[in-house]
Order: C-alpha cells, then sequence, then structure tokens
C-alpha cells in the first residue's frame, strides 16, 4: 500500500530532521568557539563554566536556534564570532539563558528575621523620639524579585508598628528576563506559598476569578520597590551609597575568589557606617573584605565605613 500524502505528516517529517540537525555533534571548529563562548561567559557575568558544563551550554543554546531559524549550533556559534554587531545583539539572550535564578520567598528566613529583630530596631534606636527614618535596602542579585518583595513585607509590617520607618528598597540583577518578571510582581501560587498567611492578606492581590492561581504585590508595596538591570562585574554601580542593608545571596558562589573579594569590596562602599551585608549562609567564608565584622551567620556589620 503507497503513503498517503498529507502536509501534516510533510511537517513532522522536517521537524524531526530539523532536530536532528540541532542535536548534531561539533565540528572541531565548534568546539573552539564553544571555548571562547565559555569565555565570553566568563567575563561578561563572572561566571566560571568549566568543560564539565558543556553539555548543559549546549542543551540551553538550542533553545536560540529555534528563535534565530539556525540549523545547528556550529552556525549559532560561527555567527557569533565572526560578526561583532551579532554578538552585541545576542549577548543579553545568552545571559538571560546562562545565568542561574534560583530564588523563593522568604529564602533563608532566619535572615528576615534579624532584619526585623535587630537591623530595624537599631536604625530607629538611633534616632530621635518622632524622628523619622530613612531605611534603604539593596537587593544586589534580586532575581524574580522574591527576595525584593520579601524584604518588602517584612519593612511594611514594622512600619505598621512604628510609622517612623520610612523604607525604600532598590532591586538588581544582570538578567533582563528576570527583571521584567520582578518588576510585574505577579507570581503563581506555588512560589507564594512559603509566604507566612498574614502576609498573604495585607500584600497579595488575586484574581477575580473564584480560585486564581496567579497573585500580584500589592501598590502600596510596589510604590516603594523599584528594580533595574545591573551586572556586578561593571567598575562602577549606579546605586546610592550610604544604605543601610544590602543583600547579596547565593551569587557568590558562582564567582571564582578573585572575582568575589572584587565584587564584595565594591558591594561594601555602598553601605553606611554600621549598616549590613547578607550574603547566604553558604557563602560567610568568601567574605574577607576589611571592615565588614561578621555579627550572625551570612550577616556582616560595616565598621569600616563613613
Amino acid at each position: 500500500m503507497s503513503r498517503v500524502y498529507s502536509p501534516a505528516n510533510s511537517r513532522i517529517s522536517r521537524l524531526l530532521v530539523r532536530l536532528a540537525d540541532m542535536n548534531k555533534p561539533l565540528t572541531s571548529s565548534g568546539k573552539l568557539h564553544l571555548e571562547q563562548f565559555r569565555k565570553l561567559v566568563h567575563n561578561a557575568t563572572g561566571i566560571k563554566l568549566p568543560v564539565s558544563k558543556d553539555l548543559m551550554i549546549e542543551s540551553r543554546l538550542r533553545r536560540r536556534l529555534v528563535t534565530l531559524n539556525m540549523p545547528d549550533l556550529d552556525t549559532y556559534l560561527g555567527n557569533l564570532f565572526s560578526a561583532p554587531d551579532a554578538l552585541k545583539a545576542e549577548l543579553p539572550e545568552i545571559i538571560d539563558l546562562m545565568t542561574t535564578n534560583k530564588t523563593d520567598f522568604f529564602r533563608e528566613q532566619a535572615h528576615y528575621r534579624i532584619v526585623a529583630e535587630r537591623l530595624v530596631p537599631e536604625a530607629l534606636n538611633r534616632a530621635a523620639p518622632g524622628q523619622s527614618v530613612r531605611y534603604k535596602v539593596w537587593s544586589a542579585a534580586s532575581s524574580t524579585g522574591a527576595e525584593a518583595w520579601s524584604a518588602a513585607m517584612v519593612l511594611a509590617e514594622y512600619a505598621r508598628k512604628d510609622p517612623r520607618l520610612d523604607w525604600a528598597i532598590m532591586g538588581t540583577d544582570i538578567s533582563r528576563r528576570v527583571i521584567d518578571t520582578a518588576r510585574k510582581a505577579i507570581y503563581c501560587s506555588s512560589e507564594l506559598a512559603p509566604v507566612p498567611r498574614q502576609m498573604r492578606d495585607a500584600y497579595l492581590m488575586s484574581g477575580r476569578e473564584s480560585v486564581s492561581e496567579r497573585a500580584r504585590i500589592v501598590p502600596e508595596l510596589r510604590a516603594r520597590v523599584r528594580f533595574a538591570e545591573l551586572n556586578l562585574m561593571d567598575d562602577h554601580y549606579d546605586i546610592d551609597r550610604g544604605l543601610d542593608l544590602i543583600f547579596l545571596r547565593n551569587v557568590l558562589i558562582y564567582f571564582e575568589p578573585e572575582v568575589q573579594a572584587r565584587v564584595i569590596r565594591r558591594i561594601s562602599t555602598h553601605l553606611r557606617r554600621h549598616g549590613y551585608l547578607i550574603v547566604g549562609h553558604s557563602e560567610s567564608m568568601m567574605v574577607r573584605q576589611p571592615g565588614l565584622l561578621q555579627v550572625a551567620p551570612g550577616v556582616f556589620r560595616n565598621d569600616g565605613g563613613d
């Protein structure tokens, strides 16, 4: 029996052929370009990608082949390094693909407790009775915004008890995509599960549907939190100085020691004297900056700044 031709079968066949082409092993020139690619990512983001990550790199890059209608990785990588304009245009997409954006609301909850129970009270106690206290926070690797919004809820709760607290948060990240998500401030129910019930009721707006799977941060918090793109590899950070608190959590682990030291040194210049830097619990040993005194796991006080 002869096979009956159909447009659907033809499309499926072409798709299978294309998928097979995309998964072809890299040629020798492609492997050289992949080495260049690893160096490019390291220079742009500070993230070291060893050869052992090649399969991960190739898998993530194949997502771009469909978008750009390119036949295989050899073509994609060759185009990157033969056309400077192509590399410049593609770099933001590369950064989005290669950076890890693992984040959770109220991740490492002990840090939020110390903010509410020690750091904010200290700032208020320094002020005269009845004096408004401006409290400025920077979430320096904010990803999709969970850290900044968690801190916002903590500060808003405290301000309910003590209206002298006038707070503001800046969140930054190298990835344009996650910053867009953070600005929208809309999250699914599974992402919001760690938010305490009292805070969910106070600071989240559900959809109009009777059963909504998404919610948005309330306008009162959104008015006090801003997000912007920022690369920690830059020589200069366009961020206010004299900050009260900086979160730099769970990003240092992706950097080599010399990059860790450089980033911490630059970050610390944005802290006021007796301001605080909070890193991930597993990153405490990476902070060796003179003037930063560890006062709790992952929590450092700036005793050397102005």
